[in-house]
């Protein structure tokens, strides 16, 4: 399995790419649902720079042959009666580059994602994934996770 290890400055440049790539995808999918703007991989970086080191965020990357393979970005959230959850750890992007995907990127990231929010008290973890991303849906069912809600858009 793959080593996960916490992100650091070094980094990212490359998780702002990885970012845009992850909004562009989903702007692809449906941009009448999915924000996306030239501006992305600038505020990737700066928003990534901002969450490093903060206790109540996971920011993980597993290292590939050429830099960062795939990263997972989650933070650990209190109880939201708007959504009816308790306190849960919010797994908010995973990527893995498409030339390291089906060697264990992925799921080394979303597991050692949820042994951390567990080692910490949150042993609920909620995530979204586009419909169309059928790929990632198969890797989080194999890891333990059902199907809980359907978002529709209109307009």
């Amino acid at each position: 399995m793959p080593t996960v290890r916490p992100a650091t400055e070094a980094d990212l440049d490359a998780l702002a790419g990885m970012g845009d790539t992850l909004a562009r995808q989903h702007h692809d999918y449906d941009a009448g649902r999915f924000l996306y703007d030239a501006g992305f991989r600038e505020g990737y970086r700066w928003w990534f720079g901002q969450e490093l080191g903060r206790d109540q965020v996971f920011l993980g990357v597993v290292d590939g042959k050429e830099g960062p393979a795939g990263y997972l970005y989650g933070r650990l959230e209190g109880k939201d009666w708007n959504a009816l959850l308790e306190a849960h750890a919010a797994l908010v992007d995973v990527f893995v580059r498409p030339n390291e995907r089906g060697s264990g990127v992925g799921e080394a990231l979303v597991e050692a994602f949820c042994a951390w929010a567990a080692a910490r008290g949150f042993p609920q973890v909620v995530l979204s994934t586009a419909t169309q991303n059928a790929g990632a849906q198969r890797l989080f069912a194999k890891l333990g996770f059902r199907p809980t809600m359907v978002e529709l858009t209109r307009g």
